[in-house]
């Protein structure tokens, strides 16, 4: 997302929503139907967390499919998106393949 003006500091991590969900058995609910969903991609990252004077990058990368809490992190409109912010330690996941 190259027009994202937003850099978070930290090990904060900015989410956006992956909108759209499927059942087991392939039919698409849309996102008026229901909890809001908690998988997202990764759309910007935080330099990292300071632990004992040394800089720990984060496990996140641009571009991971996460899930989260239904909860968690702070909601933010940037350029019309609605995006979360959220630390680290709030993602449970990557989801990979």
């Amino acid at each position: 997302m190259s027009n994202l003006n937003i850099r978070p500091l930290h090990d904060r991590v900015i989410i956006e929503r992956l909108e759209e969900r499927t059942t087991a058995s392939g039919i698409v609910i849309p996102d008026t139907a229901g909890d809001k969903p908690q998988r997202g991609k990764a759309v910007a990252v935080g330099a990292g967390k300071y632990e004992n004077g040394v800089l720990r990058k984060l496990d996140v990368k641009v571009g991971d499919q996460v899930l989260f809490g239904k909860y968690s992190g702070t909601e933010v409109k940037v350029n019309g998106k609605d995006l979360l912010v959220m630390r680290e330690e709030d993602i449970m996941g990557v989801l990979e393949g």
